[in-house]
């Protein structure tokens, strides 16, 4: 193999290589008081971690059991965490570690009032199919006593879509239906914010509800418009920042089961 021949450079010194005029000029156009780290003006990983504050730690739901820091307002054994409207015991049906609907017999509601929480709880529509629309496996689920999440049979079971299962009744339509056949357990994972009031009595912030109906996003950090009702138009009344939570009795034997909830720190909302 034929060696490639060394340019040279004449210089006043002598002879030198091309490769050594080229690191010459490097090191001078470098300085003779600055480095390539001293030049590199990047942010540094650590600029941006945060080590404070360390959230807590919770152990999660499973196998049917709820969080580590929730409360449990019905595991299937007992109904004491809950009462009907006059403060009498409940006297829905209790058995198979459900919660059943008994006709006639009125609302119940959580002994303990609320603010913004994580809801859980499971439902199912009767597997026997009477009546149809809204008279087939109705209930609801009302935050703080007077917000309705709709339960209802809404498997191949036409009605109005605001007033179909996992809608904010009479407000906001779920964006899918994500019903189960009736007699099939059902779940709603709800995230309420609560709606704030002047000292006057005035509405500082809407309520807002994110829920996912048997995993499903339906409604999306939605803003409820007041209290729901059957005939007109929502709107706000004040009430306390801790209010009970709300079952059904629309005549249906509906059954609820795996109740609980995690309290939430406050938060401002972004409209």
């Amino acid at each position: 193999m034929k060696s490639m021949p060394v340019q040279r450079v004449v210089c006043l010194g002598g002879i030198m290589t091309m490769s050594f005029l080229i690191a010459a000029l490097t090191t001078l156009s470098v300085g003779p008081h600055s480095s390539p780290a001293e030049t590199d003006s990047r942010p540094l990983p650590q600029e941006t971690e945060l080590w404070e504050p360390v959230p807590s730690e919770v152990t999660p739901a499973r196998g049917g059991q709820a969080p580590s820091d929730a409360i449990v307002l019905f595991d299937g054994r007992d109904a004491s965490e809950w009462q009907h409207k006059d403060g009498s015991q409940v006297k829905w049906r209790l058995a198979d570690s459900a919660l059943t609907v008994v006709g006639g017999t009125g609302n119940i509601e959580s002994r303990r009032g609320f603010g913004d929480v994580q809801l859980h709880l499971e439902w199912r529509a009767p597997n026997i199919v009477k009546g149809e629309g809204q008279g087939r496996g109705n209930s609801g689920v009302f935050l703080q006593g007077r917000y309705e999440i709709q339960v209802l049979d809404s498997y191949e079971n036409p009605t109005y879509s605001n007033g179909q299962a996992a809608s904010v009744y009479k407000q906001h339509i779920p964006l899918v239906n994500a019903s189960l056949p009736p007699g099939e357990w059902q779940s709603y994972d709800v995230v309420f914010r609560a709606p704030r009031f002047s000292a006057s009595g005035e509405l500082q912030t809407p309520a807002f509800v994110t829920l996912l109906h048997n995993g499903i996003l339906v409604l999306d950090q939605v803003e409820i418009q007041g209290t729901t009702t059957y005939i007109g138009q929502p709107s706000y009344t004040p009430h306390g920042s801790r209010e009970p939570l709300m079952l059904q009795d629309h005549g249906n034997p509906v059954s609820f089961r795996n109740i609980w909830v995690r309290e939430l720190r406050p938060q401002q909302i972004s409209q």
